[in-house]
């Protein structure tokens, strides 16, 4: 059975920042996850939506070689995140990520698992192929974009954090030890 909803917390919807929703997300699923629930039994947007917030952090952090470097070249994710980026509107979002793939799925397999044996840090001429600071242009804000498909989604519960983790306890059959 799946879980039909995406819960965030009472503080985090009332935020005037988008991240603190995206966190709230992100806080949950990462707690379902310790509670060995599977990634099929989590709302699907529920999902994408934390992946398109790690491949938004990875990017801003890294650039493009950044995200395909530690997320391994995720085939799952990667379809995951051009779905997100177009459910969430995110046109110029998408065509820099489709393009940003094409390069890598070009990319002889020598030459990716030696960009994958090597460091992603100093002189790194695989990384710099890869990269694109387009990401950095583009008008679309993607954490506002994504809190604001959060906040709408009509599977959204809102809840104070005990009755987060009282209805988590009630889906796995146990109680959740709070940190």
């Amino acid at each position: 059975m799946e879980f039909g909803s995406i819960i965030i917390s009472e503080t985090a919807a009332k935020s005037e920042n988008p991240q603190d929703v995206i966190n709230s997300n992100i806080s949950v699923i990462n707690l379902m996850r310790e509670e060995k629930i599977d990634d099929d039994l989590i709302h699907e947007d529920a999902l994408m939506s934390y992946y398109l917030d790690y491949y938004t952090a990875q990017y801003t952090e890294g650039n493009f070689a950044q995200f395909v470097y530690n997320s391994r070249w995720n085939t799952e994710l990667n379809e995951l995140i051009e779905e997100g980026l177009a459910l969430l509107g995110a046109e110029k979002h998408l065509e820099l990520f489709q393009q940003q793939c094409q390069k890598v799925k070009l990319m002889s397999a020598v030459k990716r698992d030696k960009f994958f044996k090597s460091k992603l840090e100093g002189v790194n001429p695989i990384r710099d192929l890869m990269n694109s600071n387009t990401f950095f242009e583009i008008e679309e804000n993607l954490v506002q974009l994504n809190g604001a498909f959060l906040k709408s989604h009509p599977d959204i519960e809102v809840l104070a954090v005990d009755d987060m983790f009282a209805t988590l306890e009630e889906f796995v059959g146990h109680d959740i030890k709070r940190s």
